[in-house]
């Protein structure tokens, strides 16, 4: 048996001599020196394991252990030497040097403690006390290891067939662990036990292990629903906007001068309602783009002409939120965005655990990509709860990540396999997509009569606040030349401290004007006109509401992402065919003109058109407070893209009774629901559900408008059948089903009837020359593209 260091302190304060002092004070120090290390490092062992350290601590422990031991060993096998040689030393006593010894043991004799020999026995008996203790504790802990080993069948890695990746993961979490310190935060410590238990309860990539039953975490209930109620006071919102960016002040003044117009909205659309149920939502507003990380270039061009368009509809969409009596949270930057979604320490491999603490989050394009970088697997999970701003679009043949790669439409801002309608518009162009939209200023009539008696008719203010714009081209040079002949020109153009050489010295520079200032300048003005660019922003309608008529330049041929610069890259293949197509379709003549700037005698008819007539501010209703707000409403009440779909067609339907879900409507080939043979759960309702087919070579999109309807993609899955195909009058030789974003579609050419296989490509936006396509359309409400006449 291995002599503890106790007993050999012992032995060798008894070997010692008493009159051979200089070693009994040598024992002292070999006994203290013995003594603080042993404390220390038992010390250090026990303080290691704090409440609040990693379950996974346990195998280091047990190593910690095995080193100890090894420690102690080394200090008996050093004692042991030493004791040898004092017994050799001892012979000295009857050497010639025996009388110097005599000399300096007096010495030490003169400075020795009474009873030191004692206190040396006793601190050795002590500490061979707590050195039996220590191997008794370092057992047990082998013991109880060897038993948890068993229980845990050395941690090895489950042979499950539900979790095939399982093995894979282990092998990436034992060379890359240490890549991220979340792991470490979630408790992973380097060993395959702590592996295991990260992958089976933080991540889902190993079954769930039956020794941990006892950590599962309780299944949450589901909190009580409340009520949300109109709010007009937008004091808490202000509050929640910030500070410290221009670009949070101009949206706080937006939100203090049109504060008026959102209370009024609200009254009336809560009596529209008739006090109606409204759940009342945790909502997140992350702004990604104004986002130090994502370099915020708006920012600092506030006050310098920059594009202002997305800070308006943001501002807008915080408001229209609050208002709705929503519990609102606003994030500007990573650090508040980690704070709200309980973001662990790290460099965002985990994911979050527990519930999302949000019903919805608002955000854009770069709010999305930085989530994806902080929230790890979490945002697979959570992305049904995902709404993301996007000014021009995204069509589904872009967002579905795989058929994106696969047939070139892959671009730097799609592919992120979210429901098409989770993407939300400045203006109602992409049917695919929801139409979020802004507001634009309401007139009171004391406001209209002043624009009636203030009106200049030869008055005109250019749309262009960067100098950049007004780069003069020879086209640009002529028409400017025309228009100057027959009205005075006003720019609001930014300068510092000269006049910007880009702008003609006949035109009137104002330099940029408030917001209060501009409107005043536009209820003035006769006309505001378009040079082309910046492409379908707010102020077009910001001057037809204050009076104005906007001249625009049409585009031949139109402008996509196939021949345009701008449009490069963005996740659509719409063809702009002006400056604002909304203003184009939408509104049009006479508050609307659209022409061919390159054509002289058509711009100078133009002119002398738009001089004789005299129009009124319009408003679209969709662009009002109430109009967004009704909006809104039905969008977040109605749209859930996270419960799982109800399947249709039903189990065990017979191809009679699916023959008979399509009635033709009298005199036309447009065919409704027949909603008296089946009632289906869907929003919009399936009363609103109009069935037509395309020409070859057209879109859906544009299909329904010549009907004057609007393509609705969640109609899709109800006419993704082979039995559509019949009540339309097709003769399908062959029925096939395939992954195309235009399908489903009637090959002419061939009689092949094609079904789409993967529901994230139904599209309205795609057309072919060889196809026939089936396009679900709906109704509409009077000045609300967005919602069904029955959608509210």
């Amino acid at each position: 048996m291995t002599p503890t260091v106790g007993d050999l302190l012992s032995t060798m304060v008894r070997r010692c001599p008493v009159t051979f002092k200089p070693f009994r004070i040598f024992v002292v120090g070999v006994g203290f020196f013995s003594l603080c290390f042993l404390m220390t490092y038992i010390g250090g062992r026990f303080s290691a394991k704090r409440p609040g350290d990693s379950p996974f601590t346990v195998r280091a422990e047990v190593l910690g252990g095995q080193e100890s031991r090894g420690v102690l060993r080394k200090i008996s096998d050093t004692l042991e030497v030493i004791m040898k040689r004092m017994d050799a030393l001892s012979k000295l006593g009857n050497a010639t040097d025996n009388h110097r010894l005599e000399e300096l043991s007096s010495a030490l004799d003169r400075i020795q403690p009474v009873g030191l020999v004692e206190r040396i026995q006793a601190i050795a008996q002590n500490m061979s006390d707590m050195a039996v203790r220590v191997e008794q504790i370092l057992q047990r802990s082998i013991a109880t290891n060897r038993a948890k080993d068993g229980a845990f069948g050395q941690c090895e890695i489950p042979k499950d067939p539900r979790y095939p990746d399982c093995t894979s993961k282990m092998d990436w979490m034992r060379a890359r662990w240490t890549s991220d310190p979340c792991y470490a935060f979630y408790g992973v410590d380097g060993s395959d036990c702590s592996f295991l238990i990260y992958l089976s309860e933080v991540e889902w990539f190993c079954p769930p292990l039956v020794w941990r039953n006892q950590t599962t975490t309780p299944t949450l209930k589901p909190l009580a629903r409340k009520q949300a109620v109109f709010q007009s006071d937008i004091g808490a919102l202000l509050e929640q906007v910030g500070t410290g960016k221009e670009s949070l002040s101009f949206m706080k003044r937006r939100i203090r001068r049109l504060a008026a117009q959102w209370a009024s909205a609200a009254r009336r659309l809560d009596e529209k309602l008739r006090n109606r149920w409204r759940d009342k939502k945790k909502i997140l507003v992350h702004i990604g783009f104004l986002t130090e990380e994502s370099g915020d270039v708006f920012s600092p061009k506030v006050l310098k002409g920059g594009p202002l368009g997305e800070m308006v509809q943001w501002a807008d969409i915080v408001t229209a939120l609050h208002v709705l009596g929503h519990n609102v949270k606003i994030s500007v930057s990573l650090k508040e965005l980690h704070g709200f979604l309980g973001v662990p320490p790290g460099r965002g491999s985990c994911p979050l655990t527990g519930a999302l603490p949000f019903d919805l989050i608002y955000t854009d394009y770069h709010g999305l990509q930085q989530m994806k970088q902080h929230m790890g697997l979490s945002l697979r999970k959570h992305k049904c709860h995902i709404r993301v701003i996007d000014t021009f679009g995204t069509e589904p043949a872009y967002n579905h990540e795989e058929y994106a790669t696969l047939h070139g439409y892959r671009t730097n801002w799609g592919y992120w396999n979210l429901h098409g309608q989770q993407y939300m518009t400045m203006f109602p162009h992409t049917p695919d997509n929801s139409f979020m939209g802004f507001v634009a200023e309401e007139l009171n009539e004391t406001e209209r009569l002043y624009i009636q008696r203030n009106k200049v008719n030869n008055m005109a203010v250019v749309y262009g606040k960067d100098a950049s714009m007004w780069k003069v081209s020879k086209d640009k040079e002529k028409f400017l030349a025309v228009l100057n002949h027959y009205m005075e020109i006003h720019g609001t153009v930014y300068y510092e401290t000269q006049r910007p050489p880009e702008v003609p010295a006949f035109v009137k520079n104002h330099g940029l004007l408030p917001q209060q200032e501009l409107q005043q300048l536009l209820r003035k003005a006769k006309v505001f006109i378009g040079f082309g660019f910046p492409y379908e922003g707010p102020a077009p309608l910001e001057a037809i509401a204050n009076g104005c008529i906007f001249l625009q330049p049409k585009f031949n041929p139109a402008r996509s992402s196939l021949n345009n610069e701008f449009f490069r890259g963005k996740p659509t293949s719409r063809k702009v065919s002006s400056q604002h197509p909304y203003a184009e379709q939408y509104i049009g003549k006479p508050h609307v003109i659209t022409i061919d700037f390159n054509n002289s005698a058509e711009f100078d008819a133009a002119i002398h058109d738009i001089m004789k007539i005299n129009v009124e501010p319009f408003l679209p209703y969709e662009y009002t407070c109430e109009g967004m707000l009704e909006r809104v409403h039905a969008y977040i009440q109605n749209q859930d893209f996270c419960s799982p779909e109800v399947p249709f067609p039903p189990v065990n339907s017979s191809e009679a009774l699916l023959e008979r879900f399509f009635i033709r409507e009298p005199n036309s080939r447009i065919l409704s629901w027949a909603s008296s043979i089946i009632s289906f759960p869907s929003w919009p309702p399936l009363t609103a559900l109009r069935l037509l087919t395309s020409l070859q070579g057209q879109s859906c999109v544009e299909a329904c408008q010549s009907k004057g309807l609007t393509c609705e993609p969640a109609f899709y899955r109800f006419i993704n059948i082979k039995e559509a195909f019949k009540a339309l009058g097709f003769q399908c030789e062959v029925v096939e089903s395939e992954m195309n974003h235009l399908f489903p579609a009637f090959s002419t050419e061939h009689g092949e009837c094609s079904l789409q296989v993967d529901p994230l490509l139904f599209s309205c936006a795609g057309s072919s020359a060889k196809h026939q396509r089936l396009c679900p359309c709906r109704d509409h409400r009077d000045g609300q593209v967005a919602l069904c006449k029955e959608c509210l």
